[in-house]
């Protein structure tokens, strides 16, 4: 019966299989966690987008490597976990939707807050999931059965649990703190969504008269309409310019009020003219010196960024409008010393698109310091977490010793309300700074609360604020886990395994987590935090909308395929942190380094054909395992003797070198991925898969799997190429899931009901790898290259065999090509191969060429014109002499190398050098010509 002969599409689409293994893996449920079953647990946590979000090339990279290691350690028996998610991204869905309200002529307030969160939660359904759905087309292996949003149910209930809990333990407050302000928004914003814009703009310098009438003193400032609200002019204690005015007032221009002259170190005396004015209401360091020392905090602006009663004449106005006013007014008082031209940087707000305002205004505040200090102990006493690359762990560390306390309100509608309610009776329903809230887990709590405090009858109003993004956020690690319920997950999964982030939120993100699990759960919520660069444009700048230089990486999976995709940015990861400079012609619209690795997996589809047409519709199963060397195996004595009673019984020499090559390749990938080089891994894996198994093992056994080759010899072949190409496969397919899982159902016949991703991962056999044999076939390489480049120099045929003698002094090197002569004659087209010692008399006619010690030649006479071949080199060589000429003379021209640009002298040398070099190979030819 004739064996089916398991076979591929002579061509490699992309397209359909990922497509078609995505849907495999999902509906299959191959990554779904258990944790009643075997194996150490191994978890991550999808760093959750934003769901207005959409996939960038950052996404991209991260992604790729959390598949990466996700894919490794379950193959290698850990008992995986993956848990996806998205962020309800507060401020972004309100612009979305208000600017979807505007073109509609209403505003949130006009549907009121249940119609508004109503429109909010569809719009979520309809259109929040986008990213997901593109995410998805990375090829994840999450387990989707897990997937988690910030505002479902059970992670909105964790979030009200973490905010009774803080608040309880005295570490949630409400007070009158500066915060960043949002004019479109009108809502306070984080650190994190501010966006910090060098703009060419003014200092303005005015001067404040001294109250005792005996002079001025100029202040310089970059806002002018907040003198306004100046409580103060502050001037550093040891500025000897000053010394002898501290204690003194001066007079504020046009708000006429008597404000003093302070000294505080927080004064840079080199800014300016050395005197700030102090605007406490408005600017965070004045804010700072405001508490220091007892001032007024007076507040100029309305939430819409309009002045306010406080801003005397200038009320009702914009604050641009009244910057304007202002500088005019002090001008036209004679106030204005002088404007000077200043580049300076302005806030904006990321959302909102305009410049934030810091603004004084009673918000909810977490109490940030213990929680810091806990995170402190956990890293100077557990080394927890550990930052990858290390330098990260410095940045991190400053930032929990810097720490403020966090605003954690937003004036929005969509997101976590509040869990405080207040009674009307006792606040006339407005809330004011001293107005008492109640805090609890539900209205019914807070309910029974009030009952005691104010009576039966009180009447509550929840805080229609909501809680910042990052509060829930900060609870990620172990909130999708069930927490706070003790949950079998939970126990099992937690704490997670490694966090893959940028560096960019460090401060925002990863340190919040680790508070926030370093108070609720007494443990770090992660063991490592690898740390990714940024992926940059094709001139190294940082992609950004602004700039228009961004790529979408959907246009390259749709061009490449999304495994290209993914092996480009591994493959061009240099280290842990280190940033990646896209390659990408935008007039082509086309990336060579993507489409590098398009050919890649086309030449690994091209290999793993050529191995299944050649292993008589076998599987790597049916043939077994190649027959595995022990013991001495030196190539000088190869255990293989082909005869026409028994053939071979062993593997021979380059089935030895190709198994020493691959579990060295083996063992390398995986100390690589454990340590986090997965840049270093996807080069290995390139090189070994496109140079030793394709470009030499392939080509070295072909004349073994012919039909008259030796039929043992041949199964040794193929049982060595099936189990090799098997193993590759498993070795790839966390980098290029989707290609290696169709080449390995192909091979291997498997059914449905198995998936590459769940065998196990290949582990190196130490005792196959002989560096020895791997450099000794180095040497044979070498050979066979260096007599291929001379056929090609002398215009030798490709079909036309030629004789060649290889020369060398060493006993050594001699005994290394006689055992590989076949090789080398196989494979450089040489019927006739002399190996010896020594020349015995002068050949005529010949190429020659080195290799190592190995001189090798290849006699001309017969194999092609002599005579036409040297005329051809002679005028080669009379080209290049006049170019030597022509170079010569202008770098012997004093003229041309004083007045050219150094550039063009010094290319004007290289060119020489390699010109020279070129006649002297040339040269060389014709005397071995004779």
């Amino acid at each position: 019966m004739t064996a089916i002969i398991p076979s591929l599409p002579s061509q490699y689409d992309p397209f359909a299989t990922e497509a078609k293994w995505q849907k495999f893996w999902e509906e299959r449920q191959f990554f779904q966690a258990d944790p009643s079953q075997e194996g150490e647990p191994y978890c991550l946590m999808i760093p959750p987008p934003n769901v207005t979000g959409s996939l960038h090339m950052g996404h991209a990279l991260g992604q790729t490597i959390m598949d990466i290691l996700v894919r490794y350690h379950r193959m290698k028996g850990r008992n995986t976990l993956w848990l996806p998610g998205t962020d309800h991204a507060s401020i972004a869905v309100h612009v979305i939707l208000e600017q979807q309200l505007q073109k509609e002529g209403k505003t949130r307030y006009d549907l009121g807050r249940e119609k508004f969160l109503e429109r909010a939660w569809q719009w979520k359904e309809n259109s929040g999931g986008s990213i997901v759905n593109q995410i998805r087309r990375l090829g994840l292996s999450v387990d989707w059965s897990r997937e988690r949003f910030t505002m479902d149910e059970g992670l909105s209930k964790a979030v009200v649990e973490a905010f009774v809990k803080l608040y309880e333990a005295g570490l949630i407050y409400r007070g009158n703190y500066l915060v960043n302000w949002c004019p479109a928004t009108q809502s306070a914003v984080s650190d994190l969504e501010v966006d910090n814009k060098e703009f060419d703009g003014y200092l303005w310098h005015f001067r404040y008269p001294l109250t005792d009438n005996s002079g001025f003193l100029e202040v310089a400032t970059t806002r002018p309409e907040t003198m306004l609200g100046d409580t103060g002019v502050a001037v550093n204690p040891n500025d000897d310019r000053y010394q002898h005015l501290i204690g003194k007032t001066v007079m504020l221009p046009i708000m006429h009020r008597e404000i003093p002259i302070i000294a505080d170190e927080l004064v840079d005396p080199s800014f300016g003219t050395g005197c700030v004015k102090v605007t406490p209401a408005h600017d965070p360091n004045d804010f700072e010196i405001g508490n220091r020392h007892g001032l007024p905090m007076i507040n100029i602006m309305n939430k819409d960024a309009t002045l306010n009663e406080h801003a005397g004449p200038f009320q009702g106005q914009d604050r641009f409008l009244a910057r304007k006013n202002v500088v005019k007014r002090l001008d036209d008082d004679g106030f204005l010393v002088k404007v000077e031209d200043y580049k300076h940087t302005v806030p904006y707000s990321d959302r909102g698109k305009v410049p934030v305002e810091p603004l004084l205004s009673t918000q909810w505040f977490v109490k940030i310091t213990p929680l810091g200090q806990k995170a402190l102990k956990c890293l100077d006493e557990e080394n927890s977490p550990q930052f990858v690359p290390h330098r990260w762990t410095k940045v991190y560390r400053d930032w929990l010793v810097k720490l403020k306390d966090w605003c954690i309100s937003r004036q929005l509608w969509w997101g976590h309300q509040i869990p405080a309610w207040y009674a009307v009776s006792e606040t006339k329903g407005e809330i004011t700074d001293s107005t008492p809230f109640i805090v609890a887990h539900t209205e019914a709590e807070a309910k029974e609360k009030a009952k005691a405090q104010f009576g039966e009858n009180v009447k509550l109003i929840q805080d229609p604020d909501v809680l910042d993004t990052w509060f829930s956020s900060g609870l990620w690690p172990f909130s999708t886990l069930g927490w706070p319920e003790k949950t079998t997950d939970l126990e099992f999964y937690y704490p997670t395994t490694t966090l893959v982030t940028g560096f960019d939120i460090i401060f925002f993100w990863v340190a919040r987590m680790t508070m926030m699990a370093g108070y609720f759960t007494d443990k770090m919520p992660f063991q490592d935090v690898y740390i990714h660069g940024l992926v940059l444009d094709e001139n190294g700048e940082k992609m950004s909308k602004t700039k228009g230089n961004g790529i979408d990486p959907l246009l390259m999976i749709d061009k490449y395929g999304t495994d290209a995709l993914r092996y480009t940015l591994v493959k061009e990861v240099a280290g842990a942190g280190q940033d990646i400079r896209f390659q990408y012609d935008r007039e082509k619209d086309e990336s060579p380094t993507v489409q590098a690795s398009r050919n890649f997996t086309n030449k690994l589809w091209n290999a793993s054909r050529f191995v299944m047409m050649n292993l008589g519709g076998q599987t790597p199963q049916h043939l077994g395992s190649p027959p595995l060397p022990r013991g001495d195996q030196s190539p000088l004595n190869p255990p293989f003797a082909r005869g026409d009673s028994g053939g071979i019984s062993e593997l021979e020499l380059c089935d030895r070198w190709i198994l020493s090559r691959y579990h060295q390749v083996v063992q390398q990938t995986c100390n690589y991925i454990e340590n986090y080089g997965l840049g270093e891994a996807a080069k290995g894996l390139y090189e070994f898969i496109w140079g030793d198994f394709c470009d030499w093992y392939i080509e070295l056994v072909k004349s073994r799997l012919q039909k008259d080759a030796f039929a043992t010899s041949r199964k040794v072949a193929q049982q060595t190429l099936a189990y090799v190409l098997e193993g590759i496969l498993k070795l790839l397919h966390p980098f290029m899931p989707h290609i290696t899982e169709e080449i390995w159902h192909t091979l291997t016949q498997t059914g449905e009901d198995q998936t590459l991703a769940r065998q196990s991962y290949p582990a190196a056999d130490t005792d196959l790898i002989s560096p020895e044999l791997e450099a000794q076939f180095e040497l044979l390489f070498g050979t066979i290259r260096t007599i291929r480049n001379l056929r090609a120099e002398a215009d030798i045929k490709p079909g036309v065999k030629v004789a060649a003698i290889l020369q060398s002094e060493s006993d050594k090197e001699r005994q290394i090509l006689s055992a590989g002569q076949s090789y080398i004659q196989d494979l450089a087209k040489v019927d006739n191969l002399t190996i010896t010692s020594a020349l015995e008399t002068e050949i005529d006619q010949t190429i020659a060429g080195v290799v190592g010690t190995v001189q090798v030649l290849i006699p001309l006479a017969g194999v092609i014109d002599v005579a036409e071949y040297r005329a051809k080199l002679q005028k080669k060589l009379t080209k290049l002499e006049g170019e030597i000429k022509a170079l010569s003379g202008r770098l012997n021209n004093q003229a041309f190398v004083e007045n050219a640009k150094p550039e063009v002298v010094q290319g004007a040398r290289d060119n020489l050098a390699e010109v020279e070099k070129q006649a002297e190979i040339l040269r060389s030819r014709l005397n071995q010509l004779g």
